[in-house]
């Protein structure tokens, strides 16, 4: 599977502060932008998983 480029959430417009994703042989890769060193490599099913759970709002409580 070939490199794909990193995406930032359109809630993010011009800002450099977002979170950023990708995917890289068979895994979903997340970096924040303004640290793009630091990357974290986990599994399309775990990240499906998360994406459910923020949007049922189960994080509200940490913003």
């Amino acid at each position: 599977m070939p490199e794909s480029t990193w995406q930032k959430s359109s809630f993010s417009a011009s800002s450099n502060e977002c979170v950023e994703v990708r995917t890289v042989d068979g895994l979903v890769e997340l970096r924040e932008s303004d640290q793009g060193h630091l990357i974290i490599p986990t599994t399309p099913a775990h990240f499906a998983a998360f994406l459910q759970a923020a949007q049922a709002g189960e994080f509200d409580h940490h913003a």
